[in-house]
């Protein structure tokens, strides 16, 4: 018999796959199952949000908070989401609530700085990038972020230090962080 808790740890195994579609129905399924958890939301949220559907992604995040607001990763991919449609306030109420949740992420810091840097606000973005940095010390995202904030801002010694340390932990990097040249 499937239950709930089967469905969803199968489709968290298809996301994880990269097969997100085929993990979609499973949290649907689910939900039939269990309309109230949060959890099932927040998954289903991060399928859609993975093959592209972010305006139906967004629905199950903010779905997942009103039953749950205590939910950091829905708040963090809600900012995401608003960040890549240039809604950059909205964004940021959402990593500062993600934060207050949860004030040890570096991701939250590295998406908040992201945004700050998008915007302009060099020396804002430098110091999200330097708390996700003392997070978590490798990084990569958040030291290369790091490297070019101080760039922006003439600080060029500080810089670099970053691209030093970038070039030892690349190209393989620590398990759970992934080498690249983007912000998030």
């Amino acid at each position: 018999m499937e239950t709930a808790a089967f469905l969803n740890n199968s489709g968290i195994a298809l996301t994880s796959a990269n097969r997100p579609d085929e993990a979609i129905s499973l949290f649907r399924k689910a939900l039939i199952m269990e309309p109230g958890n949060p959890l099932l939301w927040l998954n289903l949220g991060i399928a859609q949000q993975r093959i592209g559907d972010y305006e139906d992604a967004l629905g199950s995040f903010q779905r997942s908070v009103r039953i749950e607001d205590t939910l950091v990763e829905a708040w963090v991919s809600m900012g995401l989401i608003y960040y890549e449609w240039e809604l950059f306030d909205i964004s940021e109420v959402c990593y500062h609530t993600a934060l207050s949740l949860q004030a040890d992420s570096p991701k939250t810091w590295n998406n908040l700085g992201a945004l700050y840097f998008t915007e302009g606000s060099y020396e804002e973005a430098r110091k999200c990038f330097e708390e996700a940095v003392s997070l978590a010390p490798l990084y990569y995202e958040a030291l290369y972020n790091l490297r070019d904030a101080c760039r922006e801002l003439e600080d060029f010694r500080a810089a670099a230090e970053f691209e030093r340390v970038l070039s030892g932990v690349c190209p393989s990097g620590p398990v759970g962080y992934q080498c690249g040249g983007a912000f998030f």
